[in-house]
């Protein structure tokens, strides 16, 4: 976050508020944050990363919202990136990918991991109907006007969560452009192999929820 706030005010971000959602934390995060001067947000509990993105998304005051994962593995200097993207396209939401352009990933996450990450986006783009080649990049820009109409929709708390809130901006018609952006693996990940294939009933849910009318 110190990083973050470090890149902000020396660019042309320097007016940009930077959120820091802590979910139920116990390593010193807090403390951290306030030591940054940054602003904080606390969930009641530990809610998992798909509540924290919602939460944050929603007390965010500025005209955009960009989330990114706290480690940085999408480096903040790519926000130029996605900005150019939706200005020059007129679009409300661009997300970070790394399935644009793998030769834009310096540090590829082991094999195997890559392998099922690449198959749950085929199963996703097969059972959502979305044309997305990498929903699960954790760097995204969305227009705060579009994120108070998608976010009070979200439903999952998970790591679905990213493929749920593209269903429900697709299904507003709010326009979202896949932007490759560099990205490097970041070791000491806490994302278990059961939350993963979690993940892919998740994808399920998505389209479930949407037969049903949840999202309207």
């Amino acid at each position: 976050m110190i990083a973050v706030k470090e890149y902000l005010d020396r660019t042309r971000w320097s007016f940009a508020e930077v959120v820091v959602v802590d979910d139920g934390s116990r390593d010193g995060t807090v403390a951290v944050a306030r030591a940054a001067g940054v602003r904080i947000v606390q969930n009641p509990g530990n809610r998992g990363k798909g509540y924290s993105v919602k939460h944050g998304a929603l007390e965010a005051k500025g005209e955009w919202v960009l989330f990114t994962d706290a480690d940085l593995s999408a480096p903040i200097a790519e926000l130029d990136k996605l900005w150019k993207a939706v200005e020059r396209e007129k679009a409300q939401m661009a997300i970070g990918s790394r399935a644009i352009d793998r030769r834009l990933v310096g540090v590829h996450q082991p094999f195997p991991r890559e392998l099922v990450g690449r198959f749950f986006n085929l199963v996703m783009r097969v059972v959502t109907g979305l044309p997305f080649r990498d929903t699960q990049c954790g760097f995204k820009l969305i227009e705060a006007a579009a994120a108070r109409q998608v976010f009070p929709r979200q439903l999952l708390d998970g790591f679905g969560f990213d493929v749920e809130v593209l269903f429900i901006a697709k299904s507003l018609n709010y326009r979202c452009l896949e932007i490759g952006v560099r990205w490097d693996n970041v070791e000491g990940t806490k994302v278990s192999a059961w939350r993963g294939l979690l993940a892919f009933l998740d994808i399920l849910k998505v389209r479930w929820n949407g037969l049903r009318g949840r999202y309207r």
